[in-house]
């Protein structure tokens, strides 16, 4: 199992070079074509709307303003992709809202690095639940990068966050590509006896085999915990040094309102390092 096609997504965001930068090295890694994707934020569905009810010169000058600033987001990333020497990829102009947007491309991908909310420095047509929406809807696993992420360095030293839920399973899965890759891989399990049919016999026992086949080798911790299970796993992951964290995106979606459960919410409020997730 390998990455393909990896898709970034592209901003005028305070941290938009270093989600660049990352997933450049990560496609080099991978051998993968990188998609780097600009969005306008207004929804194509509007386009279409507007472009039957209401004479085109009415929303042109607005459109190519929102254009204008999409495409001088995507300078830097030709230019950072051109130094990182990548043989494959390209770059998109969206007529589209960011979430909805990037969760259709990234359907046809098999990794998406998105960018944390910022919520002083995000881009205008970003809204503070890009990240699950795409996570939740289009079937593709996502790397979340901090919006205060000043290195690239990620994916030497691995926590995963295991609870024994589908979501957790399938996010392991489509780490393995980086767990191969890893220094370090070590495994979490808060609170195992909490459901009690979570795991087997001895909780973490079971991925850890799993891992095994694939020759990852891991260490597994059994940590209790009283507080907020996300907040104890950044704790862990910074007493750790952990430059990733793996787990499964928690939630469901209801139209347009995603409805997360709390250990993701406090992730992507409050992460200090990148969180690959997969729903």
């Amino acid at each position: 199992m390998s990455y393909k096609t990896i898709l970034v997504h592209v901003d005028d965001g305070r941290n938009c070079d270093i989600r660049v930068e990352l997933a450049a090295r990560l496609a080099m890694l991978e051998d993968a074509h990188l998609i780097g994707v600009a969005m306008t934020g207004v929804s194509r569905f509007l386009i279409e709307a507007v472009a039957i009810d209401v004479t085109p010169e009415s929303l042109q000058p607005y459109l190519d303003i929102l254009r204008q600033r999409a495409e001088r987001s995507l300078v830097p990333f030709e230019k950072i992709i051109r130094q990182a020497g990548l043989a494959s990829y390209e770059q998109r102009l969206s007529d589209d809202e960011a979430a909805g947007g990037l969760a259709l491309q990234a359907g046809y991908c098999d990794l998406a690095v998105l960018g944390q909310y910022d919520p002083e420095g995000a881009a205008p047509s970003v809204y503070a639940n890009l990240p699950e929406y795409v996570a939740m809807t289009s079937g593709c696993p996502v790397l979340v990068v901090p919006y205060a992420a000043t290195t690239t360095s990620c994916g030497e030293r691995i926590l995963v966050g295991w609870n024994g839920s589908p979501e957790a399973a399938k996010a392991v899965r489509n780490a393995i590509p980086l767990l191969r890759r890893a220094k370090i891989v070590e495994v979490a399990v808060f609170n195992p006896d909490r459901p009690s049919d979570a795991h087997g016999e001895q909780p973490g026992a079971d991925i850890a085999l799993y891992l095994a086949r694939h020759n990852i080798r891991v260490d597994v911790m059994q940590e209790r915990t009283e507080t907020d299970v996300g907040e104890a796993l950044l704790s862990l992951a910074a007493n750790l040094n952990s430059d990733l964290l793996v787990m499964g995106c928690y939630g469901h979606s209801r139209f347009r309102e995603i409805l997360l459960g709390g250990v993701t919410r406090t992730m992507l409020n409050a992460m200090t390092i990148p969180v690959f997730m997969s729903h």
